[in-house]
């Protein structure tokens, strides 16, 4: 009995005390968790990585794998929502490669180019056109052969028509064009001038790049160029005075005699118009300077800054292009004078021209906001579909009863305002014009931006002719051309 307590004794000794042990197992099921936990995390990250951030990661310019893909890989084609090449890379016998742009300068600023660094399109593909889905057997014997496999082709949004139009309509010019659908975000077309030839950009680098050339043909004005709103910022002032002002917004009544005085500061009407009594829609279409800074001192600061910002003022924009950010810039505390010039789309707010589009689309498409996209799909080089990009919603930047009302403003301004000129017996029109002045001495830019038809719209357009004086002389003619185009077809 005693050897048999003793072997007991001894037994319980070599397992260690329960306590110990128990601790023991405890450690090691802690330690598998947490490395299961670690190799989940890798898992999902990896998954994230290849949904999300690989394209952008492989598509920066920073990257070095960059070069391997092209080693392997022909850059693919760049088309027109047509099938029309935009840009393509011709091989000749001795294997090198040259980047040839059919349309010239036409899509300059749009599409780019991927010498001398990459721009527009040629950079924002650059994955897709570097990328190969030709079938298994044909992409193992090129391999095989040392030969290079072709890229995918990136089909676009832009659509030729539209931008020959608005390219002719604006001519020699300087100024932007944008326009895209309200209801998808599709931009179908881009124009900015001056310009310049893709098909040339390494032989004239220097002198575009000179300091001494002060034109900004590289500058793609459509999302990168800023000005001042002028009376397109009346759209702004307008919301802002419906909101706070919702159960009494038609009682509004301004007696304008072509120049509004308050305090030492006096506001002028474009060319001294006196537009008499006008109610908030006459005032409004007229484009009334007197009557918008008169109730655009009135607003509250803060609230105004407030809807600035909803409207993608001192915010980020979804756009994939490079593009600089439009600025409201008046404080709370703001004096007179800059409160009545900001209240006419002067003083320090600026915006761009592809911004300026969107504003409309969101009214155009009841106060929702679309995301604007430039590609349409991706296809292999034997015309299989690769990929679909659709459109998404950004979110609302007002409500669908306020972009009800701003719409039926803005279809007064055509009908009876200062937008006459794209007046149409194809569709009905929505539109706010505007004279932006920017430098003593010199004529103001031209503004339009507007949508149609206005009680299904289907196109938003946005137009600024640097120096062209009257938004309804010089930007609704343009704007007017490019309906045409789109409705006759």
């Amino acid at each position: 009995m005693r050897k048999l307590w003793k072997r007991l004794k001894e037994n319980t000794a070599s397992r260690g005390d329960p306590a110990d042990r128990n601790g023991a197992d405890g450690s090691i099921l802690r330690l598998t968790y947490l490395v299961v936990a670690v190799f989940a995390a890798m898992i999902v990250y990896e998954g994230w990585f290849l949904a999300v951030r690989r394209e952008d990661t492989i598509n920066n310019s920073y990257n070095a794998r960059l070069d391997s893909f092209a080693e392997r890989v022909v850059r693919g084609r760049l088309e027109a929502s047509d099938g029309t090449a935009l840009a393509e890379t011709i091989v000749g016998g001795d294997g090198g490669e040259v980047r040839r742009y059919p349309y010239g300068s036409l899509f300059a600023h749009a599409v780019g180019y991927s010498t001398m660094g990459r721009t527009g399109l040629e950079d924002l593909a650059q994955f897709y056109l570097l990328s190969s889905h030709v079938n298994l057997i044909e992409h193992t014997l090129r391999e095989l052969m040392g030969e290079k496999n072709m890229g995918d082709t990136v089909v676009t949004t832009l659509d030729p028509v539209l931008q020959q139009t608005a390219s002719d309509a604006l001519g020699d010019r300087r100024g932007a064009v944008v326009a895209l659908e309200p209801d998808t975000g599709k931009v179908l077309a881009m124009v900015s001038k001056p310009g310049f030839d893709p098909n040339t950009i390494a032989e004239n680098w220097d002198s575009l790049v000179s300091p001494d050339n002060t034109s900004g043909q590289l500058l793609n004005r459509a999302t990168q160029g800023l000005y001042p709103p002028g009376s397109t910022f009346k759209t702004v002032i307008l919301l802002e005075y419906i909101r706070e002002h919702p159960d009494d917004y038609d009682a509004f009544q301004f007696d304008c005699d072509g120049y509004y005085e308050e305090g030492e500061y006096t506001i002028q009407c474009y060319h001294g118009a006196a537009h008499g009594v006008q109610n908030l829609k006459q005032a409004f279409a007229n484009s009334c300077n007197g009557a918008f800074a008169y109730l655009g001192s009135r607003l509250d600061p803060a609230k105004l800054a407030d809807t600035a910002r909803q409207l993608l003022f001192n915010s980020d924009m979804p756009v994939a292009l490079p593009y600089t950010g439009s600025s409201y810039a008046m404080e709370a505390d703001a004096q007179l004078w800059e409160r009545l010039q900001t209240s006419i789309g002067q003083g320090r707010t600026q915006i761009t021209p592809l911004h300026n589009a969107l504003l409309a689309a969101a009214v155009a498409n009841g106060g929702t906001l679309m995301k604007p996209f430039f590609i349409d799909h991706i296809e292999n080089a034997g015309g299989d579909r690769i990929r679909d990009f659709r459109p998404s919603s950004y979110g609302s930047l007002m409500t669908a009863e306020e972009a009800a009302i701003l719409t039926d403003m803005m279809t007064e301004v055509v009908a009876n305002g200062t937008a006459s000129a794209v007046k149409s017996e194809l569709y009905t029109a929505a539109a706010k014009t505007g004279s932006a002045e920017f430098e003593s001495g010199r004529d103001t830019h031209a503004w339009m931006i507007g949508f149609a038809p206005a009680e299904a719209p289907r196109l938003a357009v946005s137009v600024i002719v640097e120096e062209g004086g009257s938004g309804g002389s010089a930007a609704a003619p343009i704007a007017r051309k490019i309906f045409d185009a789109y409705f006759s077809r």
